[in-house]
């Protein structure tokens, strides 16, 4: 199914997916945003607008993380309202060759803390444009900085 499916729960899979590919491309994943999404990664400011989400996800396309992957726990879908949530674990491995781009102080305690993988949890809650497209997506989470957790 494409990004501009107006079948709101295939497209959080597809998007889900997208980051879950043993080698994820970026292009594929902004793919699924409106010219004009916002994008509230969490702790940080707002992002609009394409070139500014694209440029907060470079980091963890680039491997900066590790090998990222998500498990998402809950979906929930508000079709009429063109809404979507998920409840989801970011497991990063930071181990082996995942770990090569990782920053040497980041990757070695990882690696003491958690073996080099490890997990944090979040919730994303999705709007969507009329066409399909991710309008809005906003991160939430408990703490100002991820809370890892071996995973």
């Amino acid at each position: 199914m494409s990004a501009t499916s107006t079948n709101l729960s295939q497209t959080v899979d597809d998007f889900v997916a997208a980051f879950n590919e043993p080698s994820p491309d970026l292009d594929k994943v902004i793919s699924f945003f409106a010219d004009d999404a916002v994008y509230l990664p969490g702790h940080l400011p707002e992002r609009r607008g394409i070139a500014a989400i694209r440029k907060e996800f470079e980091p963890h396309f680039a491997g900066r993380y590790g090998a990222m992957h998500f498990a998402v726990y809950d979906k929930i879908i508000d079709e009429p309202n063109r809404r979507a949530t998920i409840r989801w674990a970011c497991r990063l491995d930071m181990s082996g060759e995942s770990g090569r781009h990782v920053p040497l102080p980041l990757r070695l305690f990882a690696r003491a803390r958690y073996g080099g993988r490890m997990q944090w949890h979040g919730v994303d809650v999705f709007h969507f444009d009329t066409a399909g497209r991710i309008s809005g997506k906003f991160t939430y989470a408990m703490f100002r900085l991820p809370l890892w957790e071996r995973g």
